[in-house]
């Protein structure tokens, strides 16, 4: 009896998720129409731990927008003569046209956290990429790109699990790479980046950090931060329950 209560709640839960889902794809696809339609150009930085579900949440907000009027750039490593420009340089060649929403699957923050925690940047390079970013962002931002930064954080316990499971899956170890693995045992420098980028890149855009333990919740709350901040101007807001860090505004 205790097995079917739970089979049934676990139903209603996932009704209760598909059904609010609904919902805010059809706002999602309002608010892509009137994007297209003022012109607006929209981009979207999504950053957060290994596992954390980055490229999940975003394939929940794309499912149903014109795939037409957005993109999604998850920009490999740099070839030799990408290392040699302007770290900024390749990204810049993405940034959204009139009508246009982007998203960014990880982005320029390669070099606030990644980069610096497996040493494929100098400690200088770091320093200027924290000097530059901020104001690289307010001329974006002044120039009329509507810039929204999600990083979506997940615990270690459940970090744990979603590689575990991830790495015994067959259809799931695509996902694993090679710095995923070490994910676990640099937790702590992981952190120390982390915090550090908080603290130093908030002066033109703020962070929104999201909890991603609960995917479905963390997807919900995702769609529903990036409405009201896209639709600032309409009086209707979703109520939300994101956490805003280190807004300097």
């Amino acid at each position: 009896m205790d097995n079917k209560i739970i089979k049934e709640d676990k139903f209603l839960e996932q009704l209760a998720y598909e059904k609010e889902m609904d919902h805010l794809h059809k706002k999602l696809n309002a608010m892509q129409a009137d994007v297209i339609h003022s012109k607006k150009r929209v981009l979207i930085i999504v950053e957060g731990r290994d596992a954390a579900g980055k490229g999940g949440t975003i394939s929940r907000i794309t499912e149903f927008m014109n795939p037409k009027r957005y993109q999604v750039v998850s920009l490999p490593k740099p070839t030799e003569i990408e290392s040699g420009q302007w770290y900024f340089q390749r990204y810049l060649k993405k940034l959204p046209n009139k009508g246009e929403i982007v998203f960014f699957d990880r982005s320029w923050y390669n070099r606030a956290v990644v980069e610096p925690v497996f040493g494929f940047c100098t400690d200088e390079q770091h320093e200027r990429f924290l000097q530059q970013v901020n104001e690289v962002e307010k001329l974006l931002i002044d120039d009329g790109i509507i810039l929204i930064k999600l990083f979506l954080n997940i615990s270690k316990e459940e970090q744990a699990e979603r590689l575990e499971e991830r790495k015994n899956d067959p259809l799931k170890q695509w996902k694993l790479g090679d710095l995923d693995q070490q994910a676990q045992e640099l937790w702590d420098k992981y952190s120390h980046y982390i915090d550090k980028m908080f603290r130093t890149t908030a002066a033109s855009s703020p962070w929104t950090v999201i909890n991603t333990d609960k995917k479905k919740v963390a997807r919900l709350e995702s769609i529903k931060y990036i409405l009201n901040i896209i639709n600032a101007d309409n009086k209707e807001k979703i109520d939300d329950k994101v956490v805003h860090l280190f807004d300097s505004k």
